[in-house]
């Protein structure tokens, strides 16, 4: 016989907790809202929200992190922009150049060309969502190769209504709610896209997620520009010229299929024309910031949690391979 586990969102001291009504250990609930608690499941927890139909171009999923450690340190794959409110706790990240910067209550984190760290200097409750290429267009975000592993105060640049959602997020007790006012808000937020625009990056998108290893030529023809033309638009858009959005998505797959599909990963060393074995390690360890063997047997825990992404049917390929 089945134990049967409900969820109960507690708010406790100004913070959502999450826990269960027979152990109060905080275990997972069930996947079907794709919520995860793992092996800390007393200490960690991310959950997903997915964008509606008319969102799902603009952004990828909303997540809720939680943490309940006083101190914590992890890091993240190369990825997207992230809009993250900082319900509680504070901290600063550590990006792939080095370079460290303390994260404002409202956080735009740019696009990543490496494996980002994040350090959180007490307990934390975050509410995040990923930017999408049309989304950051539509935002009026500024041309995303100047935010490339940085990020910026998103009240200061975007205006105070950022700042009067946090407190809207801080104070609705209802935590699905709170993730359907920020879907509404997000949306209010948007201008409006030409169909050009979306055409233009739906052709990128596929031809980043689509094939193992994305060739150049085949998105040149695909959109009818130059490559120089190209450049201007991926630069703009997702942060870099096509030839590292390549290397970076070809990277993403591969790791997704050593860690979701147990796929052999010399295997995918010959179908992603790596030069060879040490090559593909390189970037896997640039992207993901852990070799093939440690994303197959001993990933963080976020790593751990952030690959239940893939099971989400309502959001984008690319944001599923991301």
């Amino acid at each position: 016989m089945y134990e049967t586990v409900f969820l109960i969102i507690v708010r406790v001291a100004g913070l959502w907790r999450l826990t269960d009504n027979n152990s109060r250990q905080g275990r997972l609930a069930n996947m079907d809202d794709v919520s995860v608690l793992n092996q800390s499941a007393d200490a960690i927890s991310l959950r997903y929200w997915e964008p509606s139909p008319e969102m799902r171009y603009f952004f990828g999923s909303i997540y809720l992190f939680r943490t309940d450690l006083n101190r914590y340190q992890d890091m993240t794959r190369a990825d997207m922009p992230q809009l993250r409110f900082m319900m509680a706790g504070k901290g600063h990240y550590r990006f792939c150049d080095d370079t460290t910067a303390p994260t404002p209550e409202i956080c735009m984190l740019g696009p990543t060309m490496g494996a980002t760290r994040f350090s959180l200097d007490s307990s934390a409750l975050v509410f995040g969502v990923s930017v999408l290429p049309l989304g950051w267009y539509a935002l009026g975000c500024d041309d995303a190769s100047k935010w490339v592993d940085k990020l910026y105060d998103v009240s200061a640049v975007h205006g105070a209504e950022f700042q009067e959602e946090l407190e809207r997020l801080r104070t609705t007790h209802d935590i699905d709610e709170a993730a359907e006012g920020l879907w509404a808000f997000l949306q209010s937020r948007l201008a409006p896209v030409s169909p050009s625009m979306v055409d233009m990056v739906s052709k990128i998108d596929s031809w980043l997620s689509d094939t193992d290893s994305p060739q150049i030529e085949d998105i040149v023809a695909a959109t009818g520009l130059s490559a120089r033309q190209l450049a201007r638009y991926t630069n703009r858009l997702y942060g870099a010229p096509p030839k590292m959005l390549a290397r970076k998505y070809r990277a993403l797959r591969c790791a997704s299929q050593i860690v979701i599909d147990k796929k052999n990963w010399t295997e995918l060393c010959t179908e992603g024309n790596f030069y060879d074995q040490s090559h593909f390690i390189r970037e896997i360890k640039q992207f993901l910031g852990l070799t093939p063997h440690q994303l197959l047997n001993d990933p963080t825990m976020v790593a751990k949690l952030t690959v239940q992404r893939r099971a989400l049917t309502g959001i984008t390929k690319i944001n599923r391979i991301s």
